[in-house]
C-alpha cells in the first residue's frame, strides 16, 4: 500500500508542488510551490500565458509527469511526495493504471487514429484496460451515444466533421468512467459555432456530476467553468469561484 492517505473531500490535493527542468546547463522552475484542492463535481478552467506552467500543471495532473518537489495525492492516494528527508513517487505501471482507469483526456489535435472507425478509438482504453470484447463495443457504443454520435460509429476520422472529431475524443474520455475529464484547449481547432457545441456538452457532463478541468487561453471558454485558476511565472496568481453570477476569492 502507498502511503499517505486521504485529504478531507479532495479528488486532488497539491501541497508546496514544484517541477524543476534541467534545459542543459540552466534550470527552468515550471512551477514554484503550488497549493491545490479539488473536489469531485468541480468545474475548473486553468489559464495562463504561454511559459506560465499552465501546461506543466495539467500534465502532473494527468499522471503525464511528476513532480520535482512536493506533495500529490489523487483520491486520498499518493502519488509522489518528495523532500530533502524522503521521496516517494508511483512507478510507470501505477501512473498508466491512473491515466487509463481515472482520467479521461481530450485534446486540442483529438489525437484520434485515422485508419480506424470512431468506435474503434473509443474502445481503445478498454483494450489496454483488458476488458473482454464484447463489453468493449458495448461500453464504446453507449459512450458514442452520450455524444450524440452513434449514428457516425463506423465513419473513420477524414468522413467526421472538426466537431464530431472532438466528440469522439470526447466518448473516448468517457468510456472508462473517468473521475476526471481533462481537456486541453478542447475547442483550439474549431470554429466559434462548434466550439460552443462543444462546451455545451461538456456543460452537460458536469451536470451528470462528472469533475471538469478545462485549460485554455480563451475567457469565453474559462466562463463556462465555476471556477478559474489564474497561473502565473509558475504559482497560482488567483484562484476564484463563481456560482450564480458572483464571484469570489478561494
Amino acid at each position: 500500500m502507498s502511503p499517505g492517505g486521504a485529504t478531507g473531500n479532495s479528488l486532488i490535493t497539491f501541497q508546496g508542488v514544484t517541477k524543476v527542468y534541467d534545459m542543459g546547463k540552466e534550470q527552468v522552475h515550471a512551477l514554484r510551490g503550488i497549493d491545490l484542492h479539488i473536489s469531485p463535481n468541480e468545474y475548473i478552467s486553468i489559464m495562463g500565458p504561454s511559459g506560465s506552467g499552465k501546461s506543466t500543471l495539467m500534465n502532473i495532473i494527468g499522471c503525464l509527469d511528476t513532480p520535482t518537489g512536493g506533495r500529490y495525492e489523487f483520491e486520498g492516494e499518493l502519488v509522489c511526495d518528495v523532500a530533502d528527508d524522503k521521496i516517494y513517487k508511483m512507478d510507470d505501471d501505477q501512473l498508466a493504471g491512473i491515466r487509463n482507469s481515472k482520467i479521461g483526456f481530450v485534446f486540442q489535435t483529438f489525437n484520434l487514429l485515422s485508419r480506424t472507425t470512431a468506435l474503434r478509438n473509443v474502445e481503445l482504453p478498454l483494450i489496454y484496460a483488458g476488458v473482454p470484447r464484447r463489453e468493449r463495443l458495448e461500453r464504446a457504443y453507449h459512450s458514442l451515444e452520450q455524444v450524440n454520435l452513434a449514428d457516425r460509429a463506423e465513419h473513420r476520422p477524414s468522413e467526421l466533421s472538426g466537431g464530431q472529431r472532438q466528440r469522439v475524443a470526447i466518448a473516448r474520455a468517457l468510456v472508462n468512467n473517468p473521475a476526471i475529464i481533462l481537456a486541453d484547449e478542447p475547442t483550439g481547432n474549431l470554429d466559434s459555432t462548434t466550439g460552443q457545441e462543444i462546451m455545451a456538452l461538456l456543460d452537460n457532463l458536469h451536470h451528470q456530476g462528472n469533475t471538469i478541468i478545462l485549460v485554455t487561453h480563451e475567457p469565453v471558454i474559462a466562463a463556462h467553468a465555476h471556477r478559474t485558476i489564474q497561473i502565473l511565472d509558475g504559482m497560482i496568481a488567483s484562484d476564484v469561484l463563481t456560482t450564480n453570477g458572483q464571484a469570489g476569492q478561494l
